[in-house]
């Protein structure tokens, strides 16, 4: 990281808003060097990893995966012994977002972006790069302060659900939550695994989490939920991953970074 000629990445699919938002920077930082401008979260994640930018710019709404999303799936797989990209969120007008925001201490811009607003979020940027240059990386800052906008944009726990009612041919299936070892996203669907059966529903994952009751159901990864009680031990690679063995299936999970520190020794 070069902190006289930082580098920042843009992530807007709404190119206007995008010109609009470069050239603001360019008045109120002529040192940052916009080294790419995507418009949609998988090009951010891909020229983020590629090009290594110091700063991102990700829009909250963009289309196939949030800026939320494209944030947590790059930190899956950013080098540890680098600094994550000081990150900036951008959005049109959600109050409640720029509140989780704030009570993470990630900085945001408030769509269309405002020069004074700006003004300070450059400040707090060339601030957090200098202070980064005069210390060791802390990934784990970053990871918990994704952690908690996942948690906060997660809607309230509802009413637990004791039944899933499960489509096969023809028939519904009625499979209770208890004998559920495991939820797996997958494209369009979830994957519901049992002991000895495999479902698929429609209902996405996001929409499973508040009904699931965080104590019976761990996330330990951002595609899958597993029952607690199938979780016997965790092991990990000679590259650091960590993966769950389940007591009713032979298939090993993956563990993500951001769910890593429900593993920890007690």
């Amino acid at each position: 990281m070069n902190i006289t000629s930082p580098t920042a990445l843009i992530a807007e699919d709404e190119p206007l808003l995008a010109q609009a938002l470069h050239i603001e920077l360019q008045r109120a930082w002529p040192a940052l060097r916009v080294v790419a401008t995507v418009g949609d979260g998988a090009s951010a994640v891909r020229q983020a990893l590629e090009l290594r930018p110091d700063v991102l710019f990700f829009d909250i709404r963009m289309p196939g995966m949030t800026g939320l999303e494209a944030a947590t799936e790059l930190a899956e797989v950013w080098p540890t012994e680098r600094h994550f990209p000081a990150l900036v969120f951008v959005t049109a007008y959600d109050q409640y977002a720029v509140q989780a925001f704030e009570a993470q201490a990630v900085d945001y811009l408030l769509k269309p972006v405002q020069a004074a607003r700006l003004q300070k979020t450059v400040a707090k940027l060339q601030q957090t790069l200098t202070q980064r240059a005069q210390v060791a990386t802390d990934f784990e800052v970053t990871l918990a302060q994704l952690r908690g906008l996942l948690e906060a944009n997660t809607p309230a726990a509802l009413e637990p659900l004791k039944m899933l009612q499960v489509s096969v041919g023809a028939a519904i299936h009625m499979v209770a939550l208890q004998d559920v070892v495991y939820f797996e996203a997958a494209d369009k669907y979830v994957r519901v695994l049992s002991a000895d059966h495999e479902y698929l529903i429609r209902t996405p994952l996001k929409e499973l989490l508040p009904r699931l009751g965080s104590q019976q159901f761990w996330q330990i990864h951002r595609g899958t939920v597993v029952q607690a009680r199938e979780i016997t031990r965790v092991l990990r690679d000679e590259a650091g991953k960590m993966h769950v063995v389940l007591r009713s299936r032979a298939e090993k999970l993956p563990v993500s970074r951001l769910y890593a520190h429900l593993f920890r020794s007690m």
